[in-house]
């Protein structure tokens, strides 16, 4: 034991002397499989790491479907290393095919007593459009599979592989390239790092199909000077009480009121009145959204905590049951109760910047329609100049993380876009593959600047051709929305909340309405004739949504919508309350470059591509050092740079051998 510890410590040193390079990213894609990865301009490194002695396979799918996966697989038989790119095509039920482009590059391959290790690298874009997934700024589905089995013999031919059907294991949507990075090293290295877990008390688990908005207010009047948080992440009390949450927000409330302290003092309640001007919470501390591990600040920002000023927090909780089933021995328990939370890590070493955040996006209404029976709606929720105008300071702010979201399945992509004056810039965030359970957020480096007048607006597209009936507007997952969370800095907080709506008359216009009868409950339409006493809830469920879907789309784009500018204590920004506005009519557009078959840098373009601030960075990843351990499957090895002689290579190798096969722990 003492022998393999010397020579591991050896191993990590002379690596790191080698290469440089550390690992950017480290996820579990189930609890015998681990991915890392790490991405220098147009190249991406993945090190796999399963527990298994039989083959492995690793790559992506366009939907999280097997027909069409682009896939490498690897085996080591008798200290030989297999490797080859591969494709699944036909009915995606076979032994996925060797590529006639060999476009992966084998690193290192080699066994334990328990585990094989694969490192290899590829393009970002490969060239092969045939065989191979490009890898994009948006949410990939990555494939992953492991068998407990070797081809016979070494065998490369076709069907030599063992039950590939059996072997593949899904699909784990993950953003690959701008995630933003864990900061590990400023963590690790900030000074009294201290924790608190703010967490529910026994809150019973919606049923059947139900959903439940629980707020809990919390009193941190024992931080007496100003802290700064550094880092937040999801505390969950079980897995089966995971699968019920959906999102969980901190909110930062102004001042002291005694309906403050009275709720602090309560286990927690419904959230049916958490915009009450009386509850003045509306300052977005951290946002944990399904998907998401939670978030790690950059070195230069934390998140003010100071309970001299401000004590009290409002966590508001979202659960939601899709039909979970139960098996036969939680039937007996009845209903679950539920103590999950969110974790914070905060220090009294203050870092240079004041983090702040902010909401923009569609505000959740029943306006907000989406039409069902067609593959591309567009919804938009706009931040107007007025609001940015009032409340931004003249220096701007500067935008380093961002997480979007949708509600559901239909929603397809997201586009956080930037209008200054007449011109539209590149986007600040973009994703053209979303998926509904899973939400990360995304580092924008540089920061993205936004200033006083610019106008920020968030568009989702949905993709609602399975759908025979409306889908609205809401907080629920049954129904839809369209959000964003931007954390910037320097911290405001005349402006916390940047929403829209479509106007009235804009909803009533689209569905063909001129009048409806006032205080009429429900509400019936008066004009034209033809729609004369039928209820606006019957308009929305009979019209003509396949033939009428174009002008209804024109009419809510190009309609007046009223803006929701919110600060921090829920009032609405001074000189905003009744104010309409229209979409903005930039006289220059942004537009993508046009994508070539094969381009030299992958630029900001469509569904498949990044959108970065500065494109000319999209690529360019921060060196993230992460603490090692032996336990960490023996070695957490490092990306070999180009420059790496073949030589050292093997030499990092034999040190391999000699661990794997020589001081192995079990």
């Amino acid at each position: 034991m003492e022998m393999k510890s010397v020579l591991m410590c050896f191993v990590h040193i002379f690596v790191s002397a080698v290469t440089g390079i550390h690992w950017d990213h480290s996820v579990f894609l189930n609890d015998d499989y681990r991915l890392l990865w790490s991405t220098k301009h147009q190249d991406i490194t993945f090190e796999i790491q399963v527990r298994t002695l039989g083959y492995v396979g690793f790559g992506f799918s366009r939907n999280g479907h097997k027909l069409g996966a682009d896939v490498a697989i690897g085996w080591i038989d008798k200290g030989q290393t297999y490797f080859q790119d591969r494709h699944i095509n036909r009915n995606g039920d076979g032994e996925p095919f060797v590529d006639p482009s060999q476009d992966y590059t084998l690193l290192l391959g080699y066994e334990n007593a328990t585990h094989t290790v694969m490192r290899f690298k590829r393009k970002l874009d490969t060239c092969d459009t045939s065989h191979d997934i490009r890898v994009t700024n948006d949410t990939m589905r990555v494939v992953y599979m492991y068998h407990q089995d070797d081809p016979l013999s070494g065998s490369v031919i076709p069907g030599s592989l063992p039950n590939p059907q059996l072997a593949f294991k899904g699909y784990i949507p993950l953003s690959l390239l701008q995630r933003a990075h864990d900061e590990q090293k400023s963590f690790e290295m900030a000074n009294k790092v201290h924790s608190i877990e703010l967490r529910n008390e026994d809150v019973t688990l919606p049923e059947f199909d139900e959903t439940l908005h629980w707020c809990n207010v919390f009193d941190l009047n024992d931080i007496r000077q100003k802290q700064h948080i550094i880092k937040f992440e999801p505390v969950f009390e079980s897995p089966s009480s995971k699968q019920y949450l959906q999102q969980i927000i901190l909110y930062e409330c102004q001042g002291k009121s005694s309906t403050l302290e009275a709720m602090s003092r309560e286990r927690g309640h419904h959230c049916n009145n958490r915009n009450n001007p009386n509850i003045p919470c509306n300052a977005v501390v951290a946002v944990w959204t399904k998907g998401s591990d939670g978030f790690t600040f950059p070195p230069e920002v934390g998140y003010p905590l100071d309970s001299s000023k401000e004590r009290f927090y409002l966590m508001e909780t979202h659960y939601y049951n899709p039909n979970i089933p139960k098996d036969l021995e939680m039937l007996h328990m009845g209903p679950i109760a539920d103590n999950s939370g969110i974790k914070l890590y905060y220090t009294q070493t203050l870092r240079k910047h004041d983090a702040g955040v902010l909401s923009i996006g569609m505000d959740p209404n029943w306006r907000h329609i989406i039409p069902p029976g067609h593959e591309k709606v567009i919804s938009e929720g706009h931040c107007v100049d007025d609001c940015t105008r009032k409340s931004f300071p003249p220096q701007g702010l500067s935008i380093f993380a961002v997480i979007m979201q949708t509600h559901n399945s239909i929603g397809k992509e997201v586009k956080l876009r930037q209008i200054r004056k007449h011109e539209e810039l590149l986007p600040i965030a973009f994703d053209g593959n979303l998926h509904a359970g899973y939400a990360e957020y995304r580092k924008i480096s540089p920061p993205a600047k936004i200033y006083p007048g610019d106008r920020i607006v968030m568009e989702c597209q949905y993709d609602s051709s399975d759908r025979e009936s409306i889908t609205l507007g809401g907080l629920t997952p049954r129904e839809e929305g369209c959000n964003a969370f931007v954390v910037y800095y320097p911290r405001q907080k005349k402006l916390t909340t940047c929403h829209s709506l479509p106007s009235l008359p804009t909803v009533l216009h689209s569905l063909g309405i001129e009048e409806i009868a006032m205080d009429s409950n429900p509400v019936l339409i008066a004009s034209p004739t033809e729609l004369a006493g039928m209820t606006l809830e019957s308009r929305l469920i009979s019209y003509d949504w396949e033939n009428q879907f174009d002008k209804f789309q024109k009419v809510t784009r190009s309609g007046s919508f009223r803006p929701i500018c919110l600060d921090a204590r829920n009032n609405v920004l001074t000189g905003t309350d009744n104010i309409e506005r229209f979409s903005s009519s930039p006289t220059k557009f942004w537009r993508a470059p046009a994508a070539t078959i094969c381009s030299t840098r992958i630029s900001s373009t469509s569904s498949h591509t990044t959108t970065a601030h500065d494109s000319k960075n999209i690529y360019v990843t921060e060196m993230v050092t992460r603490k090692k351990g032996v336990d960490d499957i023996e070695v957490e090895s490092m990306s070999l740079s180009n420059s790496t002689s073949r030589t050292q290579t093997l030499f990092v190798l034999l040190l391999l051998q000699v661990i794997s096969f020589g001081f192995v722990v079990t």
